[in-house]
């Protein structure tokens, strides 16, 4: 790929494609943001937005809303990519997850589909705690989730836009399964001491049964379809099949991965968990 091609951003506005945007373009590539409030808006449910989304582009970040854990995503990953090699790009770069059934058949579609192809597959984002589902549960002083004591490799998703931007504009990715977690496996009893101690003041880890979550998240405001995906995770991803660490960070960029501590200093710095 040369400096001056195309690069779509799906989710550009999400918590990797945001950061992996404004990577390229700091680089001095051409972003398209892939979303449906878009100058050229792109509708994961919206087909007929793909064409204009597609033309011109040399190579595309593939983050799938919801999540490509959901029952449709390899049928919209089927169909992305058939629009991809039709439109002419040659190179895709999939944001994957890690123990995911219907993530593995979505890798599978994208190996498949006659293009360069990179898969960076990644788990529980530490930027979870800060800017998406569990920010008013640190504000609020406490973690409540339906987990045990099995541990997580939370990653950074500074590393895993690193990655991506790596594999979209250099040589050298086409091929290669990223296995992407952060330099030590964490409980959330774990996250809590990490996150206390960063923001300076106590976040306890508050476990509920599994049965009884569904109607705190829903108290709480979380939309229908967003529950049943939380508990899917909690329930089947978060079982301990995760519980151990990729190189898939050093690998593709040759140095460690960002430990989860250093991510709470950052957060806390940044005044995202103070109260007043």
């Amino acid at each position: 790929m040369t400096a001056n091609e195309l690069t779509l951003v799906l989710g550009g506005t999400g918590k990797t494609g945001r950061r992996v945007a404004e990577r390229l373009t700091a680089r001095g590539v051409p972003v398209r943001i892939g979303s449906r409030s878009a100058d050229i808006p792109f509708d994961w449910e919206d087909t007929a937005t793909w064409p204009a989304a597609l033309q011109g582009v040399a190579s595309v970040y593939v983050s799938y809303h919801p999540d490509l854990a959901v029952p449709e995503a390899p049928a919209a990953i089927q169909a992305l990519t058939e629009a991809a090699t039709a439109a002419g790009v040659r190179r895709l770069v999939l944001l994957s997850g890690r123990g995911e059934e219907m993530a593995q058949r979505c890798e599978q579609i994208v190996r498949e589909s006659g293009v360069e192809w990179t898969i960076v597959r990644a788990s529980w984002f530490d930027q979870n705690f800060s800017e998406g589902m569990m920010v008013d549960s640190v504000l609020g002083g406490a973690l409540v989730v339906p987990v045990g004591t099995a541990p997580e490799p939370f990653v950074d998703a500074d590393d895993i836009a690193d990655v991506a931007v790596a594999a979209l504009t250099e040589d050298g990715h086409h091929g290669r399964d990223y296995e992407l977690t952060g330099p030590r496996l964490l409980t959330f009893a774990d996250v809590a001491k990490e996150i206390s101690v960063a923001a300076g003041r106590d976040v306890r880890l508050i476990e509920v049964p599994v049965e009884a979550y569904p109607g705190i998240l829903a108290e709480a405001g979380v939309p229908d379809e967003f529950v049943g995906f939380l508990m899917y995770l909690f329930t089947e991803v978060m079982d301990g099949r995760n519980a151990h660490l990729g190189d898939g960070v050093r690998r593709a960029l040759g140095r460690g991965a960002r430990d989860f501590a250093e991510y709470a200093r950052t957060a806390a710095a940044s005044g995202v968990w103070h109260t007043p």
